[in-house]
């Protein structure tokens, strides 16, 4: 499964180009995981495989930054329920709405005692990560811990680390770069 979604993410995400990140840095290429996230064989190879790296860690609620964790979050609550296991989903916004009830974190409310995976598509410096452990220190839950679909080894892991957060990674940047 693993090896299929590789296959897939390099046919359809990856670009060798040179492009600004969403960190302001530039790189000589680009993986745009959304283009693999939003469709259905890989949504399921995904949600496949993050539902077995968190399934036997009693976690009780999985969500991230919008837009990277939208599908992802979604996948893996979908598979949660077709295993009995109820899992809360929660997006965080970059600002909270302007109207309606003026929220930062959308989806299930979470409590205290809940036991969170935060997820999103792709990590550079971690800093939409980081963003998002501050928005949940909040609300009190244990974070658990952060899985990407792709680490691009540019501090993400060790920025989360200085917090004390793990970052687990589907595939680094490395694996996008090895010959085909």
């Amino acid at each position: 499964m693993k090896k299929t979604l590789l296959n897939l993410l390099k046919k359809e995400a990856f670009f060798k180009k040179k492009v600004r990140l969403s960190s302001g840095k530039m790189s000589n290429c680009y993986i745009d995981v959304r283009r693999v996230s939003l469709s259905g064989k890989g949504l399921y190879l995904i949600s496949n495989l993050i539902w077995e790296m968190i399934k036997n860690d009693k976690i009780t609620a999985i969500g991230g930054p919008t837009l990277g964790a939208d599908p992802i979050v979604s996948g893996v609550c979908m598979l949660a329920y077709n295993n009995k296991n109820n899992l809360k989903g929660f997006l965080i916004r970059k600002l909270p709405k302007k109207y309606g009830r003026q929220k930062l974190i959308e989806g299930k409310s979470l409590v205290a005692k809940d036991r969170v995976v935060i997820v999103d598509d792709v990590a550079t410096s971690g800093a939409s990560l980081i963003k998002a452990i501050e928005v949940l220190k909040q609300e009190k839950v244990k974070i658990v811990k952060t899985i990407v679909v792709v680490d691009r080894e540019e501090g993400g892991e060790e920025s989360l680390s200085k917090i004390g957060c793990p970052l687990v990674s589907l595939f680094t940047k490395k694996d996008f770069l090895k010959i085909r």
